[in-house]
């Protein structure tokens, strides 16, 4: 049908003719899936008429405040709820996400965030930092909120510095002190961060990844061996 634009049904002996344009979307690399045999090749290039290649949310954060908007408008007018409001805090929040699962995946998350939200406090549910190339982002969001005028409470500050120490471990490769480390890109002392660590429950991750990291240079070490 693709190539020739007709078919049979089972059981008939009639050709039948169509007129239809196929489009078909995939998130995985089709020519890699050749290389590795999991894909046909001849569907592929019967499917690869017009490739289109559509860039990844996380390479283009700037569309994610108009796309969280809308999805917002749209879910709270299906629930026929009042539109909740999005602050700035929530946007640097969705923009310091890597967004795995692309435009599918920001709407499921405002969607939970209306669902589980109380009064008129948007509350979103996100993985901590998923990229190892997040920013400190306090100040970025002390500017956003000199030009908005946002209060915020003493939660949204704890939960500022806890973002902020993890986006600055990811950037640092989780190295606490020494140069390039979390404490000189956040600028203080490698005791007042450790403790800060602590007290964040970050400890417990750091451990976790550093392990994790040992564990895989030691089977890299034994493969070359």
């Amino acid at each position: 049908m693709l190539q020739e634009g007709e078919y049979e049904r089972i059981g008939e002996e009639r050709t039948r003719l169509v007129n239809v344009r196929v489009i078909a979307a995939t998130n995985r690399d089709l020519k890699k899936e050749l290389e590795s045999k999991r894909f046909r090749q001849d569907l592929y290039f019967r499917l690869s008429a017009f490739p289109l290649e559509i860039v990844p949310l996380r390479n283009r954060k700037e569309d994610i405040p108009l796309l969280a908007k809308e999805f917002l408008k749209q879910i709270c007018q299906s629930m026929g709820l009042k539109e909740l409001p999005l602050k700035e805090k929530h946007i640097l929040q969705l923009q310091n996400y890597d967004w795995p699962g692309n435009i599918r995946e920001l709407r499921n998350v405002i969607e939970r965030a209306v669902i589980v939200s109380r009064g008129r406090e948007l509350r979103l549910d996100l993985p901590e930092i998923s990229t190892g190339k997040a920013l400190p982002i306090v100040p970025n969001y002390v500017k956003s909120i000199e030009q908005s005028g946002e209060i915020l409470t003493y939660e949204d500050l704890k939960n500022l510095e806890k973002e902020n120490i993890l986006a600055a471990l990811h950037q640092a490769n989780w190295k606490v002190s020494g140069h390039g480390g979390a404490a000189e890109l956040l600028g203080m002392k490698p005791t007042t961060l450790a403790s800060q660590i602590k007290a964040f429950g970050i400890h417990k991750r750091l451990k976790r990844v550093l392990r994790d990291t040992e564990l895989r240079n030691q089977h890299e070490n034994t493969g070359m061996d």
